[in-house]
């Protein structure tokens, strides 16, 4: 059976993350290691090592974090067929995960990702329980380059909330950017997909995660996903994002006036008016002075690293 591991960036994790480890443990298909990319060390526990025996950790310094080049160099330390990469605040739904994750990796050489259905937690909010569905349906699929006609940028939809890869596609692809503000997934799958390999959604495999965010944290979001389209010309400009966008504002509020949530819609449409603002915004990027970048991103290092 060939091995896997499990690869996590934490910053200052707590009880969740104590929940994700202890649910990894559980899992029917064994994971070779945990590698976690720890930024800051004092926000780390140490027992957590003595607990869990595939864990190994690397500490990195705040600015020294990057979305891409954490992740790739996370990728160099693994010697496993396959590598899992998963966010601090993902949950598995179950001990089948791993199991359900690699089943299409494994049963075509020309797959070289999958990713995770993501669950909506019990405190999230009726808009972004849609949202998932919208996201994460409940039939799995394996999408090509050559489906970007019919699908768009969904095409090359990914997501290292909870994503394996094949490690040997992953080599001869190039692996992460190493620089990325946001959406080194999207990138990576998007090179992926250009040299002949599929991108699956497996819908059986599935895990918690969900966010409830205010427009302004909406906005910093989607300004660092213009930037990410943005410096990454050769991906997105030939599939545009912004009708998949329209589509999900258009079908949730169908959604909200059908199942009587009309006092919601105004919600929606703040939230949708900050999403696409920050986005716009986030594409035009080069034309704004650095003042104005720093108060509309959400990750400040990066454009100090960047100067």
């Amino acid at each position: 059976m060939k091995n896997v591991d499990v690869i996590i960036p934490t910053y200052h994790p707590g009880k969740d993350f104590y929940q994700l480890l202890k649910r990894l443990d559980q899992q029917t298909r064994p994971i070779h290691r945990i590698l976690v990319m720890n930024t800051e060390e004092s926000g780390w526990k140490p027992e957590w090592e003595k607990e869990f025996s595939q864990l190994q950790v690397y500490h990195l310094q705040k600015s020294d974090f990057d979305h891409g080049g954490t992740r790739k160099k996370a990728a160099e330390l693994s010697l496993a067929d396959f590598m899992i990469f998963m966010t601090q605040d993902a949950l598995p739904a179950d001990e089948y995960l791993v199991e359900h994750l690699l089943k299409p990796l494994e049963a075509d050489e020309k797959v070289g990702a999958a990713y995770a259905r993501q669950l909506p937690k019990q405190d999230c909010r009726f808009i972004e329980c849609y949202t998932r569905s919208f996201n994460y349906p409940s039939v799995s699929s394996v999408k090509w380059e050559k489906d970007t006609g019919i699908y768009g940028i969904k095409t090359y939809f990914c997501s290292n909330v909870c994503a394996a890869y094949n490690k040997e596609i992953y080599k001869e692809v190039g692996g992460f950017v190493d620089r990325a503000i946001f959406n080194e997934d999207m990138i990576y799958a998007g090179n992926m997909a250009k040299k002949g390999y599929g991108i699956a959604y497996q819908a059986d495999a599935c895990v918690y995660h969900s966010h409830n965010y205010s427009c302004s944290q909406q906005f910093h979001r989607n300004f660092d996903l213009g930037v990410s389209q943005a410096e990454h010309p050769e991906i997105f400009d030939s599939v545009p994002s912004e009708g998949e966008g329209m589509k999900l504002v258009k079908q949730t509020l169908g959604y909200l006036l059908k199942s009587g949530h009309i006092w919601l819609i105004p919600q929606l449409v703040l939230q949708s008016g900050s999403k696409y603002l920050g986005y716009k915004m986030g594409k035009g990027y080069i034309k704004l002075s650095p003042k104005t970048v720093l108060k509309c991103t959400m990750n400040r290092e990066y454009w100090k690293r960047k100067e």
